[in-house]
């Protein structure tokens, strides 16, 4: 099976990004060097589950991180269950296997005052781009959705009057995020500023590039990390990360955390339990700050 129908297959049918289409095969590739080194010629349907298992030793054993090498295996992964798809092979030999243990990563979210200082930097007038990229900011920081889910977003699934959005989020689960009232206007503000910029205009994706086309991931990233540069020195200025500080700031203010993971689209709590550390880090601030106790203790 050739690399260019895997590639059709991700791009096409996965509907993958290019980045992730780039690394998929590049550990295809990577793999396909250790069997070559290791094992002479061999075909990637002969290939068993225990020169597999062969390499992730040898990666462990040249201090690849855990997180890194569960990536490389879920690439094979996919690769092996489009030559089952395709007829073949018959089983994937990766169909047991268990990815390796890894440290839940978590990022550190923008503070209150950082993101103050970035809507306090707004500008009364806009042209098209510049008010779709605050918009953009604005979605992602109120309503924590995903950066796909941002970029999937339709024009029907935009109602700015009942200030609502429908989102698709993972396995195309639907679920409805109100929106702010000041964010419900940006929301009409940039409506009209799209009409203007392509009138007529028959794609049915609410945000657009200058040339009128569907919102791509690498512009996205752009356009937060560029805003949020002007407010943080933080290393990691990401969509993720503004979804992550969504979530802290929801919890600090003492939102209950069914809500919030509704909010954020999560099938259980435990995904986001995993935001609770930088509320309990608030907590343990305004405790030690207002207890007469921990004061009375300072003053000995």
């Amino acid at each position: 099976m050739s690399e260019a129908a895997f590639r059709n297959y991700l791009s096409l049918e996965k509907n993958y990004s290019d980045h992730t289409v780039q690394a998929y095969l590049r550990d295809l590739d990577a793999f396909a060097a250790y069997l070559e080194e290791e094992h002479g010629a061999i075909a990637f349907q002969e290939v068993p589950y225990t020169l597999i298992r062969s390499w992730v030793i040898r990666l462990m054993e040249e201090g690849i991180s855990n997180r890194t090498i569960n990536r490389k295996i879920s690439s094979l992964k996919a690769y092996f269950n489009f030559l089952q798809r395709k007829g073949s092979i018959t089983s994937n030999p990766l169909a047991g296997h268990k990815p390796l243990k890894t440290a839940r990563k978590v990022e550190v979210p923008f503070s209150k005052e950082e993101m103050q200082r970035l809507f306090d930097q707004w500008p009364e007038q806009a042209g098209y781009e510049e008010l779709r990229d605050l918009t953009v900011v604005e979605l992602l920081y109120t309503t924590g959705m995903r950066r796909a889910e941002l970029i999937g977003l339709g024009l029907s699934d935009a109602d700015p009057v009942q200030r609502t959005l429908r989102v698709t989020g993972k396995r195309n689960k639907q679920r409805i995020l109100p929106l702010l009232p000041g964010v419900a206007r940006r929301l009409e503000l940039y409506l009209q500023a799209r009409e203007q910029q392509f009138p007529g205009s028959e794609t049915p994706h609410l945000f657009l590039t200058s040339s009128g086309n569907k919102l791509y991931e690498t512009l996205v990233y752009r356009i937060i990390n560029r805003y949020l540069s002007k407010v943080s020195v933080k290393a990691k200025r990401s969509p993720h990360v503004l979804r992550h500080t969504f979530a802290t700031h929801m919890l600090n203010q003492g939102a209950d955390m069914n809500s919030v993971k509704e909010l954020l689209g999560h099938s259980s709590l435990a995904s986001t339990q995993v935001y609770t550390h930088n509320s309990i880090a608030e907590l343990k601030r305004i405790h030690g700050a207002a207890h007469p106790r921990n004061r009375d203790h300072n003053k000995e």
